[in-house]
């Protein structure tokens, strides 16, 4: 019994141990393996945003396409992964598809191409008046037309003149007593010869002892005649013109120079130019001359070019175009970054530093300090140092996605509560319309520019509607604004275009979304201040408008602390004032 029982503890022992370890292997394992698939369902739980490079306000919880322009959504990146902690982290797709470029940055020679334009001119120096000695009139002309030739010595009228037949009697009657009065007769010839007349002449009146009647008016210089004042017939007192004579042997041409571009200019750079009207000439000189003084109402001077023009191939009023390669000022190398990678807000200028590291790809925003202009660059004074990496093309789209993330952006430069483009009360609109709006010069096509056209049009009907105090037509041209900014189709605008009009037409909705609610016009001209500066940021962008249009400013409007607006006429009519200051302001730069 004592044996039965010992093999059975034995054989209960050695069951219970194949247990424990079968049971280990099995349900120990599998504890592992559940754990790790909670996990890996954890990862796979956690919500994808999903958003557009092109317009980051979109963010959806599944893949598709962008309800604004039709792009391809793509994976919000985690915040978690960012360089810095103020720098916006995008992946190399979403850079892709916001066609964000980058360069790094460098020293480059800051020389410029200038291009001018201007016309030939006469030399003011080789203009004449020609004036009649006597007085008189007119019985012949021998010049009859503007452009004819005269050379000197020319005769080129004959005057009837009752002084100068009286004269000459005098002289017959003084040469008569010539022995026992020369001082008469010495005087006599004096007053012939105040008139101008020559020794020659004066000795061919005494040898022929007749007076002329018809007395021949010589030409004091050779040139062509610009200018023909008198006519047959017409009574000529001493003095008067009668001919304006141009010597073209030498020529200006005088071109223009804008305010931001005479740093470059100075005397006695060379000049390379052409003619208009001479296909295949090239001409060279050197300014000889530049205006002390700028024209207030063309905000240009002139640069003067003497030429010699024996030929006389060159004429007055001919269109001339002229490149000048100049120097800055400053060293001979300066850093330089392109155009498009500078973000302007109007009293700031900032761009975007590419940072990378393991953790991925960010743009820190950096505002930087511009020197002078290179054509399509500028030379940046400090901020960036040289090797730095900057995005010099889709900084629109980085910049929105700083905006909506809180991050600083060239609207917000200390960051803050992203904006989702939404209003859910509060005072939203007001801080959008209070914004800077950036203007940035940048290309359209055709077909954009004639969309925006109905939009300036009802703008400056507004505008004209407030000139004439006129409150219900300026409502009228309110809602017209409002209904011509949602017809402009915005998938007319490619690449930056696009971002920058985005940013733009939404100030100008804030801005002009309430005008039709105002009920007096001192409250719509208050509102017109923020719908122009949206128009003037527009304007500066795309230049829409082929003919002309003038930036103006009135310095007493908004409580005296200024207000702009555009006009289509050179004409100051000021909209803020009305009737009461109708010419109150200044034109201060024309959008062409």
């Amino acid at each position: 019994m004592k044996n039965i029982n010992r093999s059975t503890v034995i054989i209960a022992i050695s069951t219970l141990a194949i247990g424990l370890i079968l049971g280990w292997l099995i349900f120990g394992g599998t504890d592992k393996t559940s754990e790790n698939e909670h996990i890996h369902n954890a990862g796979e739980t956690k919500e994808t945003i999903w958003t557009c490079s092109m317009h980051p306000q979109i963010r959806k919880n599944e893949p598709g396409d962008c309800p604004i322009c039709g792009m391809d959504l793509i994976p919000l990146e985690s915040e978690t992964n960012e360089v810095d902690p103020m720098a916006v982290s995008m992946s190399p797709i979403a850079m892709q598809l916001a066609q964000v470029q980058t360069m790094k940055v460098g020293r480059d020679n800051t020389n410029k191409s200038l291009r001018l334009t201007g016309k030939v001119q006469a030399d003011e120096r080789l203009l004449y008046t020609q004036s009649s000695h006597i007085p008189g009139r007119v019985e012949k002309l021998t010049v009859n037309f503007t452009g004819d030739f005269v050379k000197e010595g020319q005769i080129i009228a004959y005057f009837y003149s009752p002084d100068l037949v009286t004269a000459q009697e005098e002289l017959f009657e003084a040469k008569k007593i010539k022995e026992t009065q020369p001082a008469l007769f010495n005087a006599a010839k004096e007053k012939l010869k105040n008139w101008k007349l020559t020794d020659k002449q004066i000795d061919q009146i005494l040898a022929s002892e007749k007076t002329i009647e018809l007395f021949p008016i010589l030409a004091n210089v050779s040139g062509y005649v610009t200018q023909k004042r008198v006519n047959l017939g017409d009574y000529v007192k001493q003095g008067e013109a009668l001919y304006e004579i141009a010597d073209l042997s030498k020529v200006w041409v005088l071109f223009d120079v804008y305010e931001s571009d005479m740093s470059w200019i100075n005397k006695g750079d060379a000049v390379s130019y052409t003619i208009q009207s001479l296909p295949g000439k090239t001409f060279n000189g050197a300014i000889s001359y530049i205006d002390p003084v700028i024209d207030p109402k063309t905000r240009v001077a002139k640069a003067r070019i003497e030429t010699a023009n024996k030929e006389l191939l060159l004429k007055p009023e001919m269109f001339a175009s002229g490149t000048i390669e100049s120097k800055t000022n400053t060293s001979n190398t300066s850093l330089t970054v392109p155009k498009t990678a500078v973000m302007w807000t109007g009293k700031r200028s900032v761009v975007y530093v590419m940072q990378t590291s393991a953790q991925g790809i960010g743009f820190l925003m950096r505002e930087v300090t511009l020197g002078p202009e290179l054509g399509e660059s500028y030379v940046i004074e400090s901020g960036l140092q040289s090797g730095e990496e900057i995005a010099i093309n889709g900084t629109f789209s980085i910049d929105a996605a700083a905006q909506l993330a809180g991050k600083p952006s060239m609207m917000n430069p200390e960051g803050g509560v992203a904006m989702t483009g939404h209003n859910h009360g509060g005072n939203q609109n007001t801080t959008m319309t209070n914004m800077p709006v950036n203007s940035k010069k940048t290309a359209i096509s055709d077909e954009a520019k004639k969309s925006l056209v109905p939009l300036f049009d009802s703008y400056f009907k507004m505008k004209n509607a407030l000139v004439n105090d006129d409150f219900e037509k300026a409502k009228v041209a309110g809602n017209e604004i409002n209904s011509s900014l949602s017809k402009v189709n915005m998938n007319l605008f490619k690449g930056d275009a696009h971002t920058l009009w985005m940013q733009q037409s939404s100030v100008l909705k804030q801005s002009a979304q309430h005008l039709e609610h105002l009920s007096d016009i001192k409250a719509l001209r208050a509102s017109f201040i923020k719908v122009s500066k949206s128009m003037i940021a527009i304007a500066e962008s795309f230049v829409p408008i082929t003919t002309p249009v003038y930036l103006q400013h009135c310095p007493m409007a908004d409580s005296n602390k200024g207000a702009d607006w555009l006009s289509n006429k050179e004409e100051i009519l000021n909209p803020y004032f009305g009737q009461a200051m109708l010419s109150c302001g200044e034109n201060t730069k024309t959008i062409k």
